[in-house]
């Protein structure tokens, strides 16, 4: 099971059943490197986001029928990174997703990033968003996506 914080994650509405984790697979890219051939620190938060926004589509919730359909953006409030190994040019890549927490009005999701070759965890990581309306004021998150979300009455 995917670990973050150094605790396997938990279902917000049960502490005793593990959260549903995602796994992302990519390639890391010549483009997303150093001279060295190392993967660059901020494209990790970049991976986190495919991650974040493939963990969505796995639960029947594509990013973008959240924005057209209901006017709710996920604004990033706070991102953290624990890096732990570098990722190579043409490494595979898996970024294991999860909730860590969700609320009405914020969602936390937490990251592992691994490197599917050899099985070295090279990072470790979370990001907090705040439900928006469309002028970017903090809002509420539709009750429809609550069950799916595990969100914390």
């Amino acid at each position: 099971m995917a670990k973050t914080h150094d605790h396997t994650p938990q279902s917000p509405a049960s502490q005793s059943l593990p959260a549903p984790v995602h796994e992302s697979r990519l390639r890391a890219r010549y483009a997303e490197t150093d001279q060295m051939g190392i993967v660059y620190y901020s494209n990790y938060l970049v991976w986190m986001e495919i991650g974040r926004t493939e963990y969505c589509r796995s639960l029947g919730i594509p990013y973008r029928e959240m924005e057209r359909q209901d006017r709710i953006l996920l604004a990033v409030a706070e991102a953290h990174c624990r890096y732990l190994a570098p990722a190579f040019y043409d490494d595979e890549i898996i970024v294991r997703t999860w909730i860590e927490q969700a609320s009405s009005r914020l969602l936390t999701f937490g990251y592992e990033i691994q490197c599917a070759t050899d099985g070295r965890k090279l990072a470790s990581g979370y990001t907090k968003h705040i439900y928006c309306d469309t002028q970017l004021r903090a809002t509420r998150l539709p009750q429809k996506y609550w069950k799916v979300f595990g969100v914390i009455r």
